[in-house]
């Protein structure tokens, strides 16, 4: 009896440790013209259960630090098993000692064209290309571990970011759209390689600084928790000055625009003019929003 209750305890532990995401997939097919097709729902489950099944890294999480992400998938156009679609992803993470979660990873997949036959087995390869769809959602999945690492920790998500890369490089054999050099600066080619580059350094050194130093530190000392916030953004000017609007910058800010704009306009008094010619400067296509803020 014993021995089958340690069993127990251990499967248990395995179900409550082994994930690392809390992920909902919505699967929108109203451009297709026949959004009722029982395919869109069987992917919609399939995809729901891949995510949040799969063990993606050798860490191991409780319950409650699940990373909460989203991906909506709006399909355009559907012909047999070829889907053509874009992906919206987001992510976010609990602030300490409160009930706000802050936007970590905001993304905007536009190229996401994929086969799927409905049923078929869904398994990720870290070294080895299995399909687009594969590759894409497991890229993005690597970007919101890596983006949330380097949120609790300075680099803390280095490996997650080298991972992203990697299925990057050898997804490069397809011929589908954001995996090569060629296809611009707004690709997942572009997004990796520019987070692994020295040049942008400091966008995940004011990552882990705006959301330790300052997010974190609200609650408790909400002047000084705005001071860091401030900071953080004048470690993105130092990115600014040496590589001027970066897409790495907008994916940034995509993410942060909302927050940094509360953020800043309520609390305590701290002299925010320095903080507001740094944003519109580095992020001029939210000026709207730097012209809201109160202080």
């Amino acid at each position: 009896m014993r021995n089958i209750l340690v069993l127990l305890t251990f499967l248990f532990t395995t179900v409550i440790f082994s994930q690392e995401l809390n992920c909902t997939v919505n699967v929108i097919a109203q451009q297709t013209g026949n959004d009722n097709n029982v395919v869109f729902k069987t992917l919609e489950k399939q995809l729901t259960e891949f995510i949040n099944n799969t063990q993606w890294t050798d860490k191991s999480f409780r319950l409650e630090e699940r990373i909460n992400c989203s991906m909506v998938i709006n399909v355009r156009e559907y012909n047999d098993d070829l889907f053509s679609a874009s992906l919206q992803i987001s992510s976010s993470r609990p602030i300490f000692n409160s009930t706000y979660s802050s936007p970590v990873y905001n993304y905007n997949d536009k190229d996401f064209n994929f086969q799927y036959l409905e049923f078929q087995n869904l398994v990720y390869n870290p070294i080895q290309f299995e399909s687009n769809l594969i590759s894409v959602l497991s890229f993005h999945i690597y970007m919101i571990l890596g983006m949330d690492g380097d949120s609790f920790l300075l680099n803390g998500g280095g490996q997650y970011f080298k991972q992203a890369q990697t299925i990057a490089n050898y997804s490069q054999q397809l011929n589908g759209q954001g995996w090569k050099l060629e296809d611009g600066l707004q690709s997942r080619f572009a997004l990796i390689d520019n987070l692994m580059s020295p040049t942008f350094k400091e966008m995940r050194s004011a990552m882990y600084n705006y959301h330790i130093g300052g997010l974190d530190v609200m609650s408790g000392n909400s002047k000084k928790g705005k001071s860091k916030v401030i900071s953080a953004l004048s470690e993105l000017d130092k990115v600014h000055r040496r590589r001027p609007n970066s897409y790495l910058m907008r994916v940034f800010f995509d993410a942060k625009s909302d927050e940094i704009m509360d953020v800043l306009s309520g609390g305590p008094s701290v002299n925010i003019t320095q903080a507001l010619d740094i944003l519109n400067k580095i992020a001029p296509m939210h000026s709207q929003k730097w012209r809201n803020i109160k202080f």
